[in-house]
């Protein structure tokens, strides 16, 4: 059986609890009506996936399944297939013939990004990917490659033979003389 204390000091826990209703009633509500309008995103935040393009149109990505390799959670799906002259992807010998990532699984920690020798994964801050199904969010390569530039022709290309000796093509010199 409770004591008269402490049913009091029970009770004593309902004007607190008033208190603070009153006090929170005629604020501001901090509601954000998603998706007409959005809360600005920190600079670091880590969006959607796009796979890039070279300024040729190739793509950047050379199959080479590192990001798969790295990624903590296992939601990366790379399948390699070989390039040849009349069907040119990506430069250097092999394409991503298939490239998933299953949004679902997804932590975006960033190491898909760190690990691609090419820099042809990048997680960008422009978009939280969403969807209504399990599988609308399996993004496949159709989904995350960017178009090609204006004026300039997607893959699959024809080259002429011996034009990508090297998978990875050099980066430009930098000026240090600065």
């Amino acid at each position: 059986m409770s004591s008269v204390r402490d049913i009091l000091s029970r009770l004593g826990g309902i004007p607190v609890g008033f208190a603070t209703v009153f006090k929170t009633f005629f604020r501001k509500p901090v509601t954000v009506q998603y998706p007409e309008k959005q809360k600005p995103m920190s600079a670091r935040f880590r969006g959607r996936h796009h796979l890039k393009r070279y300024d040729d149109g190739l793509e950047k990505c050379i199959g080479c399944a590192l990001c798969a390799a790295a990624c903590p959670s296992d939601a990366i799906y790379v399948e390699a297939a070989e390039n040849n002259n009349d069907k040119r992807f990506s430069p250097g010998e092999r394409y991503a013939k298939t490239y998933e990532i299953n949004m679902l699984r997804c932590i975006f920690c960033g190491y898909c990004e760190d690990a691609c020798p090419t820099n042809a994964i990048i997680l960008e801050p422009i978009e939280f990917p969403t969807g209504y199904t399990r599988e609308g969010m399996i993004y496949t390569k159709d989904k995350l490659l960017e178009p090609a530039p204006a004026g300039v022709q997607g893959t699959p290309q024809a080259t002429p033979a011996g034009k990508f000796e090297r998978a990875i093509l050099p980066f430009p010199p930098i000026d240090v003389s600065v």
